[in-house]
C-alpha cells in the first residue's frame, strides 16, 4: 500500500508544527515578562536544534495501525498532539543532562551549560554554575507544561483526548520514576543486570515507544487486541533501542552521535552493557566508572574489555532476541496496512542505528 507524503515526511511536519507552536508560546511570554523570552529561545533552540523525532513517528503509526487516515480532517490535530512528546523528550533531556553533569548535547553546549556562560559573559551577580543549574530546571518545566498545552489545544475530539489520557498520564509517571531509578541505582552502586533493564523498561522503553504507540492507538479507537499487541511490540523495541544507546554511549563516534567518547562511563551509569562488564570480568569498570576525568586512553582500555569478556555481543544478542520478540508480537497484532509494515522497519532503524 502507497504511503501518504504526511508518513512519508513525517519529521519534516513534526518540526513545523513544533515551530510554530513555540513562536505563539514565544509571542504569549514577550507579552507575559520580555526577560522570559532567552528562556523561550534556549527551549526553542533545544527541541529544533536535532532529534530524530521518534517519539511522534511511533505515535502517529500507532494511530495509523488503529486505522488513521493521513487524508482526513483529524490528520491535522493528529500530527499537532503527537508532536507534543518532543516537548516531553526535552524535558527528559534537559534534566537528564544537568543530572549528569553533561557538558554537550548534538555536539552544541547543555542548557545549564549555555546559560553558566551567559551568567559569566554578563558579570552577573552570584555562581554561575547554581545560575545554569536553576535555569535548566525551569525550562525542562516548562517544556513539560507546554506538552500538555499543546496536546489538548490540538483539536482533538472529547473522545479520543478521553480515551488518550490514560497513556499519557502514565507515560509521564514512567518517565520521572525511570529518572529517578535512574539516579537512585546509581547512588546505591547497584551494578545488576536487573536493576539496568527496570530503568531500560521506565526510563525508555515506555515513554520512546509504548506508551506513544499506545496514545496514537488510542486516538484512533483502537481495540484492546491491537492496543495490547502494540504495547508489547513497543516494550520490546524500546528496551533493545536503549540497548543499542548504551553501545552507543561507549563505543559510538563523537562526530555522529554528538557527545564525547565514553561519556556514559565517566557519568557512572549503570547500564546492561556495565553490568555484564563487570559480571564477566572487565575489573577495569571499577576503577573507570564515574571518574569524571576519564582519559581517551583509559576509554579503549573499557572497550576493549567489554568486547574481549564478551559483554557486547551478550548485549548484541539481547538486542537481537528483543526485536525478534517485538516483531512477532507485531505479527500477531490486528494492525492496519500499511503500518504493520512500516512498524517493522522502524523496529530494524530503531535498534540497528548508528545515532
Amino acid at each position: 500500500m502507497p504511503l501518504h507524503p504526511l508518513d512519508l515526511e513525517l519529521p519534516k511536519h513534526v518540526d513545523t508544527a513544533l515551530a510554530d507552536y513555540l513562536a505563539d508560546r514565544r509571542e504569549l511570554g514577550e507579552r507575559m515578562e520580555e526577560n522570559f523570552t532567552g528562556a523561550v529561545d534556549a527551549l526553542a533552540d533545544f527541541v529544533l536544534g536535532g532529534g530524530k523525532r521518534i517519539r511522534p513517528t511511533f505515535a502517529w503509526w500507532g494511530w495509523r495501525a488503529a486505522g488513521g487516515d493521513p487524508e482526513g480532517a483529524l490528520a491535522g490535530s493528529v500530527l499537532t498532539a503527537v508532536s507534543s512528546l518532543e516537548l516531553i523528550q526535552a524535558c527528559a533531556l534537559v534534566h537528564d543532562d544537568l543530572m549528569d553533569a553533561s557538558e554537550t548535547r548534538r555536539g552544541m553546549p547543555t542548557v545549564h551549560i549555555r546559560f553558566a556562560r551567559e551568567h559569566v559573559a554578563r558579570g552577573w551577580l552570584g555562581e554561575p554554575e547554581r545560575f545554569g543549574l536553576a535555569a535548566a530546571v525551569l525550562i525542562g518545566d516548562v517544556a513539560l507544561a507546554w506538552a500538555d498545552d499543546m496536546l489538548f489545544a490540538a483539536g482533538l475530539p472529547t473522545d479520543a483526548l478521553q480515551r488518550l489520557s490514560l497513556p499519557w498520564r502514565d507515560m509521564r509517571t514512567e518517565m520521572l520514576a525511570g529518572q529517578y531509578l535512574d539516579v537512585l541505582t546509581q547512588a546505591r552502586g547497584d551494578a545488576s543486570p536487573d536493576a539496568a533493564l527496570r530503568i531500560d523498561r521506565l526510563k525508555t522503553a515506555a515513554y520512546t515507544v509504548e506508551r506513544p504507540l499506545h496514545m496514537g492507538a488510542a486516538i484512533g479507537g483502537g481495540s484492546p487486541e491491537l492496543v495490547e499487541g502494540l504495547r508489547s511490540f513497543g516494550r520490546d523495541i524500546g528496551v533493545a533501542f536503549q540497548l543499542r544507546d548504551d553501545l552507543l554511549g561507549v563505543f559510538g563516534d563523537p562526530a555522529v552521535t554528538g557527545k564525547p567518547a565514553g561519556d556514559d562511563l565517566r557519568e557512572g551509569k549503570r547500564t546492561l552493557l556495565v553490568a555484564l562488564g563487570m559480571r564477566f570480568g572487565a575489573d577495569v569498570l571499577h576503577e573507570a566508572l564515574g571518574k569524571p576525568d576519564l582519559d581517551v586512553a583509559v576509554v579503549d582500555e573499557v572497550r576493549a574489555r567489554l568486547v574481549e569478556v564478551g559483554a557486547v555481543a551478550a548485549v548484541e544478542e539481547r538486542i537481537g532476541e528483543l526485536t525478534a520478540s517485538a516483531l512477532a508480537a507485531l505479527e500477531r497484532a490486528p494492525v492496519a496496512e500499511p503500518a504493520c509494515e512500516r512498524l517493522a522497519e522502524l523496529a530494524i532503524s530503531a535498534t540497528k542505528r548508528t545515532r
